[in-house]
Order: structure tokens, then C-alpha cells, then sequence
């Protein structure tokens, strides 16, 4: 663009709540452009019109290509940084290129309206993701704000609550907020009874654990039982002790090759909710299986790659951290891994037979790093005592690669 586009963001209050800043902007603009119904709320007369096309993000470059040199303002709902279009304009422009005037958020109308700290809640939005997102953020007592992409997220939010022990949490449900037909309704997620509401909404909720629900915890180590699994699992100890070694830094992302039930993938996901994962899994109900898994544990955004490493490896964007639970003596998978990653990247390697190990001996002679073994026993019967039943023991690698020369 010639000059900076500018975002304008808009309320439900339509022109009315636009600051005086705002409006000169509307007024001076050659087009406009946004969705119908945002287009809806500036009255006439104002510059040419343009309505978002579906699906949006592709036709995002050459629509705005198109109108290249003349005055151009984008309407945003809300605050356009918040989950919103101007996050992604920058990106596409740059942040000299776009000049946003936000509107107070959804968020913010929210905790306004209902008297919560806006710096104690939780938000997951149903618009960028599924419902089951909800789930890396619920414990009992917090409270988290949902945003709804239309008028069925509130009955799958409560659908959810009720399913994982969480029934008698208090939902309310903001329609419109800001506008003159905003309303409010409010209920239990187990007694929920309005299975539609209005498009435009955020729902509040309250968590409040049934008896017998046990919350997760969130640092590494799950229980075993928390996965669906064949035997193929990293175990809660060892998963601890291997998480610590990948040292997840929010916003990375891993490589799980051999994933298995995706522990190592979930785990490294739960530790923070911008980091990402992409498991590699040759069996394909293995594969499925830690699909499930991430959804069932809030993390429903694990990418799993269904093929064999290294083929499978081909094509994935750079990681940052690398773990390899299967396929260490498989010609060619540390190899990949390691010039996979980026400089002070991680690769962690574990290894349970003699085989294995001999590899990661090998490995850790040539590249360096460090071998840790690990023997963990369990208590359990033995006849009317307790003894110790013992673990397979686990030998961990880990390599930090080199920072490249300058």
C-alpha cells in the first residue's frame, strides 16, 4: 500500500461508540471494507464498499493488491489485535503499514459487565479452534472467557463441562455486547437449556469441579491413566524427567518422531498454550489414537503426521526441540533430526533395548551432549505385602546443536 491502512475498530454500538478519530477516518477513506455486518453499521454516505469474501485469508493479498494506492480503512470487530483481522494485516503489511484504532473488546465488555479482573481470566475462542481447547485451561474455582464462532457455542461448551466432571460450573452467556439488543443468560453447564443463541456472543465461565473429578495438573508427568494407549507410552516419570530435558519455551515447536500415544507432543503443548507439536507416528491407529489424546487433554491443535520417519520428516517446518521415543535404530532418523534443528536447538533421544542404547552411545560419542539412565520402580502386591516392581530402565540422550558461526 501506499500509506498505511487503516483498522477501525467497531462495536456492536455501531457508529455511536466510534471515538471522533475514528469516524474522520471512515469519512476519509477512498474504500472500506470489512463484513456485511460491520459494513452495515456506518451509515451513508462514505467511500466505496467492499465486503469480506469467504473463505477470507487466501483472497486476503490480491484484495488488498487490488485497491493498491488508494485510502483504505478495514472494520474490525472489537479490538482488532484481540483474536482480530489487524493482527493479520500486519503481518501481511508489516507494522508500518497498518494503523489500527481499536474498540474496547469483547473481553473487556465482559469482565466489565459481569465485575471480573481482566488479568485473572482465561480466553480460548471457538472461532480459531475446536471447544476441547477448553480443556487445557479448566481447574476448579478459575473462571475463563469463551469466544463464540455462532450461536451453538454455548450448548458445545456445556456439553463439554458436563462430560468431563465439570456440570455444576456457572455460565453466563453475553449476546451483543455494547449494542442495544445485548443480553445476558446465565445457568449451570449440566441444566443448560438454550441450545442456540445469538451469533455475536461470549460465554462466562465459572468452573466448578462434580465429586470425583480430579483437574490435572500442569507440569509434566501426567498420570499413564490420563492417555489412551496399547503399552506404547512414555511413562509419567520418564515423560517428567524427558520434558525437562526438551526445556519447552513458549512459542517453540516440537518434533515428536515415534510418538506413539503423543505424550511427549501433549505434554509439550500443555506447558504452554502458544507452543506447538507435530507428532510423527508410522501406525496409523497410533496416529489416530494421539489425535484423540491431544483433544482430550486441551490440546486439540497437535498436528500428527501419519508415516515413517525419516520419509515423514520431509517438508516439516524447522523445530526447535526434537524428541525421538521410537525409531532410534531406524538408518537415517537421528541424522534427520539433528539437521532438522535450529541452532541451540534440543534432540532428545530414549532409548529401553541394548540395541537402542548402543545407538544412542554411539551418537552421544560422536555429537556430545550427555546419557542419563533412568531405573524406576513401582510399589505394588506382592502376595499380602508390598515390593517394588521395577520399570524397563531408560537411557536419555540429549545434544544441544551448536550455535552456527557468524
Amino acid at each position: 500500500m501506499s500509506e498505511a491502512l487503516t483498522v477501525v475498530g467497531i462495536g456492536a454500538d455501531g457508529w455511536a461508540g466510534l471515538s471522533q478519530a475514528a469516524r474522520r477516518e471512515l469519512h476519509a477513506a477512498e474504500v472500506l471494507m470489512g463484513s456485511a455486518r460491520q459494513l452495515a453499521l456506518v451509515p451513508e454516505p462514505t467511500a466505496e464498499r467492499v465486503v469480506w469474501p469467504s473463505p477470507l485469508l487466501p483472497a486476503l493479498p490480491s484484495l488488498l493488491a487490488a485497491h493498491r494506492g488508494r485510502r483504505v480503512c478495514v472494520l474490525a470487530s472489537g479490538d482488532p489485535m484481540f483474536h482480530g483481522i489487524g493482527t493479520t494485516l500486519v503481518r501481511l503489511l508489516g507494522p508500518g503499514g497498518v494503523r489500527v484504532l481499536p474498540h474496547p473488546s469483547s473481553v473487556s465488555l465482559a469482565c466489565a459487565r459481569l465485575g471480573w479482573a481482566a488479568d485473572r481470566v482465561e480466553v480460548v475462542s471457538l472461532v480459531t479452534g475446536p471447544v476441547e481447547a477448553l480443556r487445557a485451561v479448566a481447574g476448579p474455582g478459575r473462571r475463563v472467557l469463551v469466544l463464540g464462532a455462532d450461536g451453538r457455542s454455548a450448548g458445545q461448551v456445556a456439553q463439554l463441562l458436563s462430560a468431563d466432571g465439570y456440570g455444576a460450573s456457572q455460565m453466563t452467556v453475553l449476546e451483543r455486547l455494547g449494542g442495544p439488543e445485548e443480553r445476558l443468560v446465565s445457568g449451570t453447564a449440566e441444566g443448560w437449556a438454550l441450545p442456540v443463541t445469538q451469533d455475536l456472543n461470549i460465554v462466562a465461565v465459572e468452573l466448578r469441579a462434580g465429586p470425583g473429578t480430579v483437574p490435572l495438573p500442569c507440569v509434566p508427568g501426567l498420570p499413564d491413566a490420563a492417555f489412551e494407549h496399547d503399552g506404547q507410552l512414555t511413562k509419567a516419570e520418564v515423560r517428567a524427567v524427558t520434558l525437562s530435558r526438551l526445556a519447552p519455551v513458549p512459542g517453540e515447536l516440537l518434533w515428536d518422531v515415534g510418538a506413539g500415544a503423543g505424550s511427549i507432543a501433549i505434554e509439550w503443548m500443555r506447558a504452554h498454550r502458544a507452543n506447538r507439536a507435530v507428532a510423527v507416528e508410522r501406525d496409523p491407529e497410533r496416529a489416530a489414537r494421539a489425535a484423540r489424546n491431544a483433544a482430550g487433554l486441551g490440546v486439540p491443535g497437535l498436528n500428527v503426521v501419519n508415516g515413517p520417519a525419516p520419509d515423514a520428516l520431509a517438508g516439516l517446518e524447522q523445530p526447535d526441540a526434537v524428541f525421538v521415543g521410537g525409531g532410534v535404530t531406524v538408518p537415517g532418523v537421528v541424522q534427520a533430526c539433528w539437521r532438522a534443528l535450529r541452532p541451540g536447538g534440543r534432540l532428545v533421544a530414549n532409548a529401553v533395548t541394548v540395541e537402542s542404547e548402543a545407538v544412542l552411545a554411539s551418537w552421544h560419542g560422536e555429537l556430545g551432549g550427555d546419557l542419563v539412565r533412568l531405573a524406576v520402580s513401582r510399589a505394588a502386591p506382592v502376595g499380602g505385602f508390598t515390593g517394588w516392581k521395577p520399570l524397563m530402565p531408560v537411557t536419555i540422550w540429549t545434544a544441544i546443536r551448536p550455535q552456527e558461526e557468524r
